[in-house]
């Protein structure tokens, strides 16, 4: 059974991002652990708030890894992770996994992110429509003069099928229109941005918390890309960013994920989210 939940507060932990270790790293004394594991799109959110909270507990140490909302998802199935970071809703599939493994999975959203379309900042276009974009990513649109830009072809930089990037990306833009199979994929938004940023005629997507000087947004419908439309909910594509945790028969998650997931909704760990890059839930 699925349930929405929120939560009291309490424990923490150091983290490991992948291979990099952030706060501080995990020793005999730590009281608690929490392994958190998924999207690399809420990964900056969580390690702002994962240092936040180690910082008001000493005693904590929090392992995060961002591998994909996907492989987050079946680390919690697994009992891999205490907490799945998810750019996306679990799928009806998930849901059933879930329920045939008799686990009760909690839900919480925690940020609304803008998924946003970038180019490198030599690249002359600035705008683009819905169906464009469309077009473009199908590789329908081969050449950059078609949009108004330069005479070169387009570069199509996407996602692996375990992002939930590339999830949200495929509802709320393709359709059931499929991305070209030519299309560059990367393993996180990171990627994303070094592609992108390095290829003039190259265009991707990623959260709004990566938009930085290394890439350009691309407005869409004539609506500028960025936090405050987001915000605004007029931003065209536009989804909430997730952490799962298992529950038990009552929807309870253990006592130190309770905790911490009630400091990312408090109004605290809320403006880490805010300074991430993403949208805060809370005023």
């Amino acid at each position: 059974m699925m349930l929405n939940g929120r939560f009291s507060r309490r424990h923490l932990v150091g983290l490991a991002v992948t291979a990099c270790v952030f706060g501080t790293s995990m020793s005999a004394m730590a009281a608690s652990a929490i392994n958190i594991n998924g999207s690399t799109t809420v990964l900056p959110v969580m390690q702002q708030v994962s240092e936040a909270y180690m910082a008001k507990h000493k005693d904590v140490t929090i392992m995060i890894s961002g591998t994909g909302s996907g492989n987050g998802i079946k680390a919690l199935r697994d009992n891999m992770t205490d907490v799945a970071m998810s750019s996306r809703d679990l799928k009806a599939k998930e849901v059933k996994d879930f329920e045939k493994h008799g686990m009760n999975l909690v839900k919480v959203a925690v940020a609304l992110d803008a998924i946003i379309p970038v180019v490198s900042p030599k690249n002359g276009v600035t705008s683009l429509t819905m169906d464009q974009l469309r077009d473009l990513f199908a590789g329908k649109i081969k050449n950059w003069k078609e949009v108004g830009g330069v005479d070169a072809p387009v570069v199509v930089v996407g996602r692996d099928s375990s992002s939930g990037t590339f999830e949200c990306w495929q509802d709320l833009v393709m359709g059931k229109v499929r991305v070209s199979p030519r299309a560059l994929l990367q393993s996180s938004s990171g990627g994303v941005v070094q592609a992108v940023s390095s290829n003039p005629n190259a265009i991707g997507y990623i959260g709004v918390g990566y938009l930085d000087g290394q890439v350009k947004g691309v407005s869409v419908n004539g609506v500028k890309p960025g936090a405050e439309t987001a915000k605004n909910r007029i931003w065209p594509i536009s989804r909430e960013l997730f952490l799962f945790a298992a529950g038990n028969d009552k929807g309870e998650v253990k006592a130190d994920v309770r905790q911490l997931i009630d400091f990312t909704l408090s109004p605290e760990g809320q403006t880490w989210v805010t300074k991430s890059g993403f949208v805060a839930l809370t005023k």
